[in-house]
């Protein structure tokens, strides 16, 4: 099977991950690598209030990484996310092989203006569609 790049977008239950980010980290870390997935870049990206509340949760930490794994891992990751008591919602998507070095440039910058400019409606509308890939 083909090994691609992937974005992950994952919003994490601020109440459970505010104490120890770090372990939250680990965690999500330890389940890409558990299906031999390359982490490429991985940071937070913003905190925020939702729209409507998700498992009682108002807030939420959106959290970025990319990484690079087979198309097959991909079932695994999603059932494991979404198995995950500080996951609230997760998407995946593929990265076209043509942006794979914008897109990896700008999210290893944590000040990265392209990544911290996205309209509260991009949020708004991963909240609609369930998070997932």
């Amino acid at each position: 099977m083909p090994v691609n790049l992937y974005e992950c977008m994952l919003m994490l239950d601020t109440t459970k991950v505010s104490g120890d980010l770090q372990a939250a980290v680990q965690q999500i870390h330890h389940t890409l690598e558990k299906y031999k997935v390359e982490i490429l870049a991985s940071r937070p990206w913003d905190e925020r209030r939702l729209t409507y509340p998700i498992r009682k949760q108002k807030k939420a930490l959106f959290y970025l990484t990319y990484f690079r794994c087979d198309s097959q891992a991909l079932k695994n990751i999603d059932h494991d996310f979404a198995l995950n008591e500080n996951v609230l919602r997760h998407m995946v998507l593929r990265i076209e092989p043509k942006l794979e070095e914008t897109m990896l440039a700008i999210a290893r910058d944590p000040h990265a203006l392209a990544l911290q400019g996205a309209s509260e409606e991009s949020a708004d509308e991963f909240e609609m569609i369930g998070g997932r890939h």
